[in-house]
């Protein structure tokens, strides 16, 4: 687990500081002139639909990708032109880590940390820590998806870093997979450890994360802290079906606090808060019109970040 220590950064500088960030692929904009700050101490979540820029936000942050403009510091120290330079408090990984599947997942961290100049007194510490101590001598292709990526993350302490990067590292997990992923993420940010994570989950950024970033399409639509944005958050969308759909309809256009209101198909959508749905209820029995179902598919939380960044629930394309 690292220390008090090892987690706390330069007081003098953010652990991660881009400015006016920019990387093009021919005519796509991956990232467009970003500015951000990652706190000592913060789990700052980076979200937004795939495709939006946070892989290749990090790939910058790891020196894998050279940015066409602005900067990215870690601590004060430009990641370009020689990123060992800044990153020696830095461990992690983009998208999914990788092992050599033959050999124990013990054997990896032994060779991983041989490569790292160290010489592995801290491997046992490390498998408590993401609880794969019982499983380090099988073979890491006896590992489920979930257990690989705690390696990862186990692989990642073993530099004691001060920042942990994670790219969606609850990505392909099944439910028991994730949960444990956050435990250990909770762990880890309660030891004091800066974490810098990316994920198009609004429940998984909500649960885990101080301060968040959310992405569209290379842009920042909000940066701020999680209580700012649960401020933001008023409305959730929700779904009515009803005995008198067009009747209904008319009601909602006219009922204070409901917005958006539209028919899709055989139901009604529409944005509101608790207290615009109550009164809504009212209006509709008032006007003799039976309800049939009336719920929130998604939070109000999810409901913002869809209009933030213009995608609809279920959207998942895959981009770089």
């Amino acid at each position: 687990m690292p220390t008090e220590t090892t987690a706390r950064a330069r007081p003098e500088h953010p652990v991660v500081s881009a400015t006016g960030l920019t990387k093009r692929y021919g005519d796509l904009v991956a990232v467009d002139a970003i500015d951000l700050q990652v706190r000592a101490g913060d789990v700052y979540g980076l979200l937004g639909p795939n495709g939006a820029g946070k892989t290749t936000f990090m790939r910058m942050l790891f020196g894998l990708v050279r940015p066409d403009r602005g900067t990215i510091e870690v601590e004060g120290i430009p990641v370009q032109p020689v990123p060992v330079r800044a990153l020696g408090g830095v461990a992690g990984f983009v998208e999914t880590p990788r092992f050599y599947p033959y050999l124990s997942g013990r054997k990896n961290l032994e060779l991983l940390a041989k490569l790292d100049g160290g010489g592995g007194g801290r491997i046992n510490e490390v498998l408590d820590v993401v609880e794969l101590s019982d499983r380090a001598g099988s073979k890491v292709r006896e590992y489920s998806y979930g257990m690989v990526q705690r390696l990862g993350v186990a692989a990642s302490l073993m530099r004691e870093p001060r920042l942990l990067v994670l790219d969606e590292p609850t990505n392909g997990l099944d439910p028991a997979g994730i949960r444990d992923m956050r435990a250990l993420i909770q762990r880890l940010a309660d030891s004091g450890l800066t974490v810098l994570l990316s994920s198009h989950h609004m429940d998984e950024v909500d649960e885990m994360c101080t301060r968040v970033a959310i992405m569209r399409r290379g842009q920042l639509a909000f940066d701020g802290s999680m209580s700012e944005l649960r401020g933001r958050a008023g409305r959730a969308t929700r779904h009515l079906v009803t005995s008198d759909d067009a009747t209904a309809l008319t009601i909602c256009r006219t009922t204070p606090g409901i917005v958006h209101a539209e028919r899709e198909g055989a139901r009604i959508v529409f944005d509101a808060d608790d207290r615009a749905v109550e009164r809504l209820s009212r209006e509709l029995v008032e006007g003799g019109v039976g309800i049939r179902l009336l719920h929130a598919p998604t939070s109000a939380l999810t409901t913002l970040f869809f209009r933030l960044t213009d995608t609809e629930a279920g959207d998942d394309e895959e981009a770089a």
